[in-house]
């Protein structure tokens, strides 16, 4: 194999690696590897024919969604593993519409900040009655905003986030009164495993990969006395979305996601604490800004903005010092288009960067993150002549 410096096995040194974007994906979880590898050795049949390893294929799939279920405080069989947390939010979300066709209801209010898979999915529908609800300086909606907008005609749908993905503050999903006609979207993927979910919902979508799964696994839980039909073709049903089921990667999910909640209270104090020792000291350094609310947040993400500094290059440069970060919008920001969270908020939408921690970062990491930070500002600052 030939790495990077183009000799064949040769290593490029570089310093230690801290990964530190775990909101786009968590490494997997070791109840989730050893669970992944021993259903890998039996679920490997299609659950949907009768032979034994049919059977023993469909026990499996059965009991990856018993278990989400009651984490997620739903019953089996409103649980369904999708292809990915995108596409759990495509089929969740578009399915509700589509159930309300032969109606004059083809709108969705959403909020502002919305992940994009939701703002692409409510883009694909092409409704002239949609609705997007502004939020404040914290990227909080108003939620009397939002049952306002819920009660204009032709609204099909709610969306709304349980947790922002980009700046980790969190919805007052609760809080909300709609019409009672009206089905209520909840986008969890940010904040799944990590905080206490809302426990009003007619539909919600969450990602594996983001609570410590395998990746190209979605999670969607449908309530059972709520209209859902599948938008796209395939079997109308939760069962089996897409068709083949992932067995291993349906199993691991279930895995993943009992043990973080195990374990939840315990990592989200650590978390907490290590997101607010970075808080003071990014927010120390001159003309920086964090963002997102200080405390009713996911407790292990923090985003801030340093003027004068482009984010991209401030990834980079963190990356060379051996720490993995994101900047901009996570799924967008290959695009070079500003976010559109940071934009909503009227916060600086360049020289951005979300930090979040893995189960294990530590008080030494996180320094050592903050130092780098300092220094990598201050080398593009003075480089500017700033």
């Amino acid at each position: 194999m030939t790495t990077p410096s183009g000799t064949p096995g040769e290593a490029i040194p570089r310093p230690l690696d801290h990964y530190l974007d775990t909101a786009s994906a968590e490494p997997l979880h070791p109840a989730a590897r050893e669970v992944l590898l021993a259903a890998l050795e039996r679920g490997y049949a299609d659950p949907r024919r009768l032979h034994r390893q049919a059977r023993d294929a469909r026990l499996l799939l059965d009991n990856a969604r018993a278990v989400v279920a009651e984490c997620l405080g739903a019953r089996p069989d409103e649980v369904g593993f999708a292809a990915s947390g995108t596409d759990a939010v495509h089929r969740g979300l578009l399915g509700l519409v589509r159930a309300q066709r032969g109606t004059a209801r083809t709108g969705v209010v959403h909020s502002a900040v919305e992940h994009s898979s939701v703002l692409h999915a409510v883009g694909w529908l092409d409704s002239p009655l949609h609705a997007s609800v502004p939020v404040d300086a914290s990227a909080r909606v108003d939620p009397a905003a939002v049952d306002a907008a819920a009660r204009s005609d032709g609204v099909a749908v709610v969306a709304l986030q349980a947790a922002n993905q980009e700046v980790g503050t969190v919805q007052p999903v609760d809080a909300l009164d709609l019409p009672e006609r009206i089905p209520l979207f909840v986008d969890a993927a940010a904040a799944a495993g990590r905080i206490e979910l809302p426990s009003r919902w007619d539909a919600l979508a969450a990602s594996a990969r983001k609570f410590g799964g395998p990746a190209g696994v979605g999670v969607l839980v449908v309530r059972r006395e709520v209209r859902w039909s599948t938008p796209f073709p395939g079997d109308d049903g939760l069962d089996q979305l897409g068709g083949d089921a992932n067995v291993p990667g349906a199993l691991a999910t279930a895995a993943a996601l009992q043990a973080v909640l195990s374990e939840r209270e315990e990592t989200a104090a650590r978390q907490h604490e290590l997101t607010d020792r970075i808080r003071r000291a990014v927010g120390s350094l001159p003309d920086t800004e964090v963002v997102g609310d200080p405390v009713d947040r996911l407790p292990h993400l923090v985003t801030f903005s340093c003027l004068y500094v482009a984010g991209d290059e401030l990834v980079t440069a963190l990356d060379r010092r051996g720490y993995g970060v994101a900047s901009g919008s996570a799924c967008t920001a290959s695009t070079l288009e500003p976010s559109h969270v940071l934009a909503a908020m009227g916060a600086l939408t360049h020289g951005n960067v979300r930090v979040s921690l893995r189960r294990d970062s530590t008080v030494a990491e996180v320094d050592g993150f903050c130092a780098a930070v300092a220094d990598a500002v201050a080398e593009f600052r003075s480089g500017a002549g700033l």
